[in-house]
């Protein structure tokens, strides 16, 4: 997925996971997304596609609705012009220097010229340091990379002050603004540190670049003489000095560094015409600055567009999982299996509202006949799987669970039924509620046999009180449930 569609779609999950009360996104408009996404991209798009236009679907109504939640997903756009004028002013103001010595002279031992050198190898030695230390683990980002991050990546300040009590309306904007702000970091935090450092690469080149070229262009109009000056160095030991630090540029241009007799003749007060020591100084810079940053400034921008061509999406999150389930499959079809058990009209209809919540609004539910209590193996043999139905086994907290007869009956469905439609075990504790609404041991001691009564591959049981549930928690045990339960079946697969 690249990165504007993956930044919409990571807005608008944080959006819909956060707003459990619909306030920001109706229940109505989620479905509209759905099917309109569906009827643009087509039965046999891919599924990143399906959810990406989903998400742009979503953000366009929920511009009508909050346009401060599509602006400041807008904000979070990376600025392109961040790195060309981070570049630009860096070279702007290499060329700003205004000189390497003071009236004309250079100082062959000063300040800012070798400064630049040991600055980029103190830099060289500290990233194959870092790269060795955190071989195979993601690289802390600097100060320089979170400024310019901070930059061109993070909401403007005209959306500060959403988070502020005067500007915090009641469906929860400001906070939405901030959990996509952070949960956008987070997501694309690899891909802008490789972005930021492209452009701190790219920017040291072109400084220095700016540094040679202001000293030939001053070069053309006045004139530089080469000197130095030391209270504890002799000629013999700049002569080793200078030699060293300016053996790239002598390799490069063939020009050779002068011998301390020669040094010895130039020291303060004594000078000669800069002309071939500028050369030198601007071949030596050009090999062991210039070049090693324009690469590294390629290598980390290919890997920043490599990552921005193709970010990750987690489509085995439940999140997901559920947008999918219609788009493959039309809408969702739900099966429910109460265990001697009737439903009432309340639960009924509790039913029917978890199940457009957790499963969406166009969910098709089915509530099978109950099955009679010493039937369950005889119905799980003619139990014909339901195709790709998800389902739902209900039973009531106020019955006496039994590991022979409930456990089993579970486990011999959770065998026949597919993958996708495991079975989901939902305790309704609406009967024991009405009896007994004042008695929170009884309803601890129910839950622990219930507990011990039901298979551990089955997953945790839901308990719900389907007479009035509290469909938002229902939503968010459900999705917990799927995702514990496939990441079981993953461990036993791996295991085998």
């Amino acid at each position: 997925m690249d990165e504007r569609a993956a930044l919409e779609t990571s807005a608008v999950r944080t959006i819909e996971t956060r707003d459990q009360a619909r306030a920001l996104l109706p229940d109505d408009d989620r479905a509209w997304a759905s099917r309109a996404a569906a009827e643009v991209v087509g039965e046999a798009a891919a599924p990143e596609a399906f959810i990406a236009r989903r998400a742009a679907l979503s953000l366009e109504r929920l511009a009508t609705r909050h346009p401060a939640l599509p602006r400041a997903v807008r904000a979070l756009r990376w600025r392109r012009w961040v790195g060309t004028l981070t570049v630009a002013t860096a070279f702007v103001a290499g060329v700003a220097v205004d000189r390497v010595g003071g009236n004309g002279r250079i100082d062959l031992l000063a300040p800012p010229v070798f400064g630049l050198l040991l600055w980029n190898l103190a830099v060289y030695a500290m990233l194959v340091a870092g790269f060795v230390v955190r071989y195979g683990e993601p690289a802390r980002i600097g100060p320089l990379r979170r400024a310019v991050i901070r930059v061109a990546g993070h909401v403007q300040r005209q959306f500060a002050d959403l988070g502020s009590p005067r500007r915090a309306d009641a469906d929860g904007v400001a906070g939405a603004v901030a959990a996509v702000t952070l949960g956008w970091g987070q997501a694309a935090a690899p891909l802008y540190a490789a972005r930021a450092a492209a452009i701190l690469h790219a920017a040291a080149a072109t400084l220095t670049l700016g540094v040679v070229a202001g000293l030939y262009l001053r070069g053309l109009a006045f004139e530089y003489r080469a000197t130095w000056e030391s209270t504890f160095l002799g000629a013999d030991t700049v002569r080793t000095l200078l030699a060293s630090a300016l053996a790239p540029g002598a390799r490069l241009t063939g020009l050779a560094v002068p011998d301390a007799t020669q040094l010895a003749v130039i020291r303060a007060p004594g000078s000669e015409n800069a002309a071939n020591w500028l050369h030198l100084i601007a071949a030596t810079l050009a090999a062991v600055v210039v070049a090693p940053r324009l690469l590294l400034a390629a290598a980390t921008g290919l890997v920043a567009r490599h990552r921005a061509a193709h970010l990750p999406l987690a489509l085995a999150d439940p999140y997901y999982q559920r947008l999918l389930r219609g788009f493959r499959g039309g809408p969702a079809r739900v099966r429910v299996l109460p265990h001697s058990y009737t439903l009432a009209p309340p639960a009924i209809a509790g039913l029917e509202a978890l199940v457009a919540r957790t499963f969406g609004g166009s969910a098709a539910l089915t509530i099978e006949a109950p099955v009679a209590y010493g039937d369950e193996d005889g119905h799980a043999a003619r139990d014909d799987a339901g195709g790709d139905a998800a389902v739902l086994v209900v039973f009531n907290l106020a019955a006496t669970p039994e590991r022979d007869v409930q456990g089993r009956f579970v486990e011999a469905l959770a065998a026949r039924q597919a993958p996708a439609g495991a079975p989901q075990v939902v305790v309704d504790t609406s009967v024991l509620r009405a009896r007994w609404p004042d008695d929170p041991a009884r309803f601890a001691a129910r839950r622990a046999a219930w507990d011990a009564a039901l298979p551990a591959a089955a997953g945790a049981p839901l308990y719900v009180d389907l007479a009035a549930p509290d469909v938002a928690a229902f939503e968010q045990a459900f999705d917990a449930a799927v995702e514990a339960r496939d990441a079981a079946a993953a461990a036993r697969a791996d295991g085998r």
